[in-house]
C-alpha cells in the first residue's frame, strides 16, 4: 500500500462522522486526521525525506530537547528571566540524525558554557534508538553489514553505512563482557554444555567450535551460562579453566552435567564439583548415529533406538541394545561402536526418575537454542576472526525467546520434575535456595 492510500484512507476515516469508543491515549485523533488531509491535499508524501512523519519527527525531537535545556537552564525561550544570567541560551546547531523514518535534520539548542548534556539525541549521536535495535536485530538474524544497510535503505530510506552498523554492532561487546561476568546462582540442577563450529578466516578458513552452557535453574527457567571460544585442541586443562570460571561467579553446585564426550571434561567436572552426575547427551548420540545412517533408514533405526534410551533399567536398555546390534550391527557397525564407547555415560540418567529423564533427555531447550544460533551463523558464511563470531552467537542468544513465552512454559511444567531432584540429589536444590 503507498503513503498516498494510507494517507487518503486515514483522511477519510477521519472525514466520515461515525460514533467512536474513547481512546485511553494523549494523541488526539482529530488533530492527526487534520495533519494527514493537509499533506494529502497539499501532495506531501507520509514517509520518505520531506515526508510527513519527516517533518512530525523533527518537531517532536526538537520540542522534545528544548524541554530539556529549560529544565537545565531553569527558565523558557524568550523568558525575561534568562536575561543577565551567567549561562545564557546560545542559538542552535544543527545535526541530521537517522530515524525510522528516514534522515531527519534538526536543530538543536546550545548554552553558553557547553554544559547542556540532552538525553533525547545525545552530542555525537547520529541514530535514534529504534534504528540502533533494528540493526542489533537484522544482525542477530546473521544478516552482513552490507544486506543491514541495503535493507535500510530499501525499506526506510535510511543511509546507515557499513562503517556505521558496524559501530553499533561493536557497542555489543561491552555487554557481552558484563553479561559474560554476570553472578550466578548457587546451584543448578541441569547443565547443558554444547559445541556450535563456526568457520573463521584467521590465515585460512578453518572449523572452530563455540561453546554454549545452558542451564536448567531451580525455578525451572533456562538461562544461558556463558559463551567460549576454543581451538579444538581442548583438554581438561581448558575444561578446568571454564568450570573454575563457573564456580567463581557463584556455582557450588551441579547436579547433573550433560556434555558431548568432550575430551577432558568429565574429569574437569570431577576436580570442580566431585558430585556431579556426568551424562553424557541423549540428543548428541541420536544426532551422531543418525549421521552414519541412510534417510531410507531413519524411521527404522529411530524406532530400533528408542526402547534403548527409554529403558526402565540399565539391564533392560543393555537387553535392547544387543537386540539393536543383531538388528543392525552388520550395516551399520559405526553406531554400535559409537554407543558402545559411550555406555558408561550415557547410562547413569537411567537410574532416576522419569521427571528426571524426561529434563536431561528433552530436545527442546538445548535444540531451539542450537537451531537458533545455527541459523545465524550459516547466513554469515565465515567470520573474519574469533570475535566477530563471537558476537554473531551472542546477538543470536540475546534475541532468544523475546517475550518470556518459553520460559513460562518451561516453568510451569517443572513442579515434578523439581521434586525428582530434590529427593534424587537428596535435598542438594533446597540447600543451593537457602
Amino acid at each position: 500500500m503507498t503513503s498516498d492510500v494510507m494517507a487518503a484512507e486515514l483522511a477519510d476515516t477521519d472525514a466520515v462522522a461515525r460514533p467512536r469508543k474513547p481512546k485511553t491515549t494523549a494523541v488526539d485523533a482529530e488533530l492527526v486526521g487534520q495533519l494527514v488531509a493537509q499533506a494529502r491535499a497539499s501532495g506531501l508524501q507520509l514517509t520518505g525525506e520531506g515526508g510527513l512523519l519527516g517533518q512530525l519527527t523533527k518537531l517532536v525531537v526538537e520540542s522534545a530537547v528544548d524541554g530539556e535545556i529549560t529544565d537545565h537552564l531553569g527558565y523558557d525561550h524568550g523568558d525575561p528571566a534568562g536575561r543577565g544570567t551567567p549561562n545564557p541560551r546560545n542559538g542552535t546547531r544543527s545535526k541530521t540524525i537517522v530515524t525510522d523514518v528516514g534522515p531527519v535534520e534538526i536543530d538543536v539548542p546550545r548554552d553558553r558554557d557547553a554544559s547542556f548534556e540532552p538525553q533525547i539525541v545525545r552530542k555525537r549521536q547520529r541514530r535514534l534508538n529504534g534504528v540502533e535495535n533494528m540493526v542489533l536485530s537484522l544482525s542477530a538474524k546473521g544478516l552482513t553489514h552490507g544486506e543491514i544497510s541495503a535493507h535500510l535503505r530499501e525499506v526506510y530510506g535510511a543511509e546507515v553505512s557499513k562503517q556505521t552498523i558496524s559501530v553499533i554492532t561493536d557497542k555489543v561487546m561491552d555487554g557481552m563482557a558484563e553479561w559474560q561476568n554476570r553472578p550466578l546462582d548457587s546451584v543448578y540442577p541441569v547443565i547443558f554444555l554444547d559445541a556450535i563450529h563456526v568457520k573463521i578466516r584467521d590465515g585460512k578458513v578453518a572449523n572452530r567450535p563455540i561453546y554454549v552452557a545452558l542451564a536448567v535453574m531451580v525455578e525451572g527457567g533456562r538461562e544461558i551460562l556463558g559463551l567460549w571460544a576454543g581451538d579444538g585442541g581442548e583438554g581438561a586443562k581448558f575444561w578446568l579453566q571454564i568450570l573454575t570460571e563457573l564456580r567463581n561467579r557463584g556455582v557450588e553446585d551441579v547436579c547433573m552435567l550433560v556434555c558431548d564426550g568432550l575430551k577432558g571434561l568429565p574429569e574437569a567436572i570431577g576436580q570442580t564439583w566431585p558430585a556431579a552426575v556426568v551424562q553424557t547427551c541423549i540428543v548428541y548420540l541420536l544426532r551422531a548415529s543418525f549421521s552414519y545412517v541412510g534417510r531410507q533408514d531413519w524411521a527404522a533405526i529411530a524406532k530400533a533406538l528408542k526402547p534403548v534410551y527409554t529403558a526402565p533399567t540399565e539391564a533392560a536398555a543393555l537387553e535392547r541394545f544387543y537386540e539393536f546390534a543383531e538388528a543392525w550391527g552388520v550395516k551399520y557397525p559405526a553406531i554400535v561402536r559409537l554407543w558402545e564407547n559411550s555406555w558408561a555415560e550415557f547410562t547413569p540418567f537411567l537410574a532416576f526418575d522419569t521427571e528426571i529423564r524426561r529434563v536431561v533427555c528433552s530436545t527442546n531447550a538445548i535444540e531451539s537454542v542450537n537451531a537458533r544460533i545455527r541459523r545465524a551463523v550459516r547466513a554469515r558464511g565465515h567470520f573474519p576472526n574469533e570475535q566477530a563470531a563471537l558476537k554473531c552467537v551472542y546477538l543470536a542468544v540475546m534475541a532468544l525467546d523475546p517475550t518470556g513465552d518459553g520460559q513460562k512454559r518451561w516453568i510451569t511444567r517443572w513442579k515434578a520434575a523439581l521434586n525428582a531432584f530434590d529427593i534424587t540429589f537428596e535435598g542438594r536444590l533446597t540447600a543451593g535456595r537457602n
